[in-house]
């Protein structure tokens, strides 16, 4: 499954210049997302359901150190619009995102003890210790550069999935995961991140945006770690 990033965030214009370098950067690494067989899985529906439980647990615990690295940015801002909007991310991912994570832990039966009691995984752990270590090392365009790797892909995953599986957001279990990352209201929040990092990035030096690149391609192949993971079930 080969598909080019513009295909499926065709929304990106061509003043967003400097998340357009950003993906250039990335093509490889991106178009693996799409081969692997934990991915390939949810999308014609045959991954085994123990390995996408695991997976759950797993990356409800990476989104509420995920939400961390945005209330850094809050933290750091003086700027009351970058405030609203990184407060309003917050909100989004502690209700939209995690409502999907929420009804598939009622389908496995899957309490919040039990999410309490599980241990993040040492590529869970080191991937979201890098975005907090970045956070509290940089400031706003390099937050935002952290988390736009797993914002966009996640986009870019689930519109390549019902491109080449068009039913696949009708599957009865994997449906609600594909829908809701290949949603409208998910690409609202992407577009409105996108448009608060051009606009932080628009006077950075050469030296900040060559760190900007860099923190986005690091924290692509930690989504290849984290998807590679998830397929092995491995702590």
């Amino acid at each position: 499954m080969e598909v080019s990033i513009e295909k499926h965030l065709s929304w990106l214009s061509s003043e967003t210049k400097t998340t357009r370098r950003l993906l250039e950067r990335v093509r490889d690494i991106w178009s693996g997302y799409l081969e692997h067989p934990f991915v390939r899985g949810v999308g014609d529906g045959s991954l085994d359901k123990e390995k996408f439980r695991f997976y759950l647990k797993q990356d409800y615990l990476y989104l509420i150190e995920y939400a961390k690295v945005f209330a850094v940015g809050i933290a750091k801002s003086n700027d009351a619009e970058i405030i609203r909007f990184l407060s309003d991310i917050i909100h989004q991912i502690f209700t939209s995102e995690m409502n999907i994570h929420r009804a598939y832990m009622r389908r496995f039966g899957i309490t919040e003890k039990e999410i309490a009691d599980t241990t993040p995984s040492l590529d869970n752990r080191s991937y979201t210790s890098y975005m907090l270590r970045v956070a509290y090392e940089g400031g706003i365009a390099e937050i935002l550069a952290s988390v736009l790797s797993c914002a966009l892909s996640y986009e870019y995953i689930a519109k390549a999935i019902v491109s080449e599986h068009p039913q696949a957001s009708l599957h009865p279990f994997y449906g609600e995961w594909v829908s809701g990352y290949a949603s409208e209201a998910y690409q609202k929040n992407n577009q409105r991140l996108v448009e608060c990092f051009e606009a932080v990035t628009g006077e950075l030096s050469k030296k900040q945006l060559l760190r900007c690149e860099e923190i986005f391609v690091t924290c692509s192949r930690y989504e290849t770690a984290f998807w590679e993971m998830a397929w092995e079930m491995k702590l």
